[in-house]
């Protein structure tokens, strides 16, 4: 028999619906969201402890999605997630998830949100079927329905083959990949990853990123994902918050954080009688009324130069400084904001407050 729940309908009514996981087919209670609800809405939120403020009168509004939080360790991010469980009370403001207030109705919101911890927490001694069962059941998934899940859920974080060895034996790879099974296997609307790329390689973490991406375009949960790396929330997330000592910086969609800028990177080829062929154009495009700046911060910053495009004439005259000075262009593009330019930005202005309030 499947299993049904029954709760009241409104933005987040739920339906009976087949989960296809790779061909096999389980019969679950899944969430019917509607576009543009806010999945997660926080007012004033604070946490504060004797000698530290984790969160400091936090307001954000989450829409579906994949939404990158991120921040610096110690930026308030593990405690917010805390806070949104119902798991730790917040010392003063508001916030709901999925229509719950977190302050009231802390065990409807772990019925339908899936948590996938930071640190390593896993049993050695047992399986990772018999783990990932053992929490599908705490959920409230019925015995039957909890193994299929169980099956199809290891399938899609592909530990299909492995579901059986003790957890002790796993890699941190593997070890992550429980964790995220574990999050997902009573299908909930929401899930919540705190820094789930964790100790693993290049490759894992791209595997990783991969699966969180899967995550809702090809069930529909929505994703808070933490991490203080910049770079794989720009790859991976729909919207990015970003935090820093327990205040908002910025709450955007990550298209916004990386549009398009005016400033144009120049990078070209040294030669025999240019060895030093970014000084040479730099003294062309000078001679020519075009100022330039280094690339500073940029992946081989000493041979970048950066510039800001006036006019389609500016492509132009760099195209012919440096076809006069007999040198290859091995780039020329437009620069793109990074998401950590905003922790810069936030940095520079503290500087400034600070210098004006000496």
């Amino acid at each position: 028999m499947p299993y049904l729940r029954v709760t009241p309908t409104g933005p987040y009514a739920w339906r009976l619906t087949p989960i296809h996981l790779h061909g096999l087919t389980t019969p679950v209670v899944c969430a019917t969201t509607v576009e543009n609800v806010t999945v997660i809405a926080t007012e004033s939120l604070s946490k504060r402890y004797p000698r530290v403020t984790a969160l400091d009168r936090l307001s954000v509004d989450v829409g579906p999605g994949v939404t990158g939080l991120v921040g610096a360790n110690g930026a308030g991010k593990s405690t917010l997630i805390k806070i949104l469980l119902g798991l730790s009370p917040a010392t003063e403001g508001r916030a709901h998830v999925l229509g719950l207030d977190v302050a009231t109705e802390g065990a409807a919101i772990r019925e339908r949100v899936g948590y996938m911890p930071e640190h390593d927490c896993l049993p050695p001694d047992v399986s990772a079927t018999e783990f990932v069962v053992h929490m599908a059941r705490m959920s409230g998934l019925p015995p039957a329905a909890a193994r299929e899940r169980t099956a199809d859920t290891l399938r899609h974080v592909g530990l299909y083959e492995e579901r059986y060895r003790p957890i002790g034996g796993y890699s941190t790879g593997m070890k992550q990949r429980v964790k995220l099974a574990q999050a997902l296997v009573h299908d909930p609307q929401l899930v919540f990853l705190d820094e789930p790329t964790n100790g693993l390689d290049p490759v894992g973490r791209d595997d990783m990123l991969g699966l969180i991406r899967r995550i809702h375009t090809d069930f529909g949960i929505s994703v808070l994902v933490t991490s203080h790396l910049l770079g794989e929330l720009e790859r991976t997330c729909d919207h990015v918050v970003v935090v820093d000592g327990g205040k908002l910086l910025r709450s955007s969609s990550t298209t916004d954080f990386t549009k398009t800028t005016t400033t144009l990177a120049i990078e070209v080829t040294d030669s025999d009688e240019h060895p030093d062929g970014t000084k040479a154009v730099r003294e062309v495009l000078h001679a020519r009324g075009i100022e330039t700046h280094d690339g500073g911060g940029l992946p081989g910053a000493g041979h970048i130069l950066l510039l800001t495009t006036e006019s389609e004439d500016t492509y132009d005259l760099v195209r012919d400084a440096v076809a006069d000075l007999g040198l290859g262009l091995v780039r020329m593009e437009q620069r793109r904001h990074h998401i950590a330019e905003v922790f810069t930005d936030s940095d520079e202005q503290r500087k400034e407050a600070v210098g004006h309030g000496g």
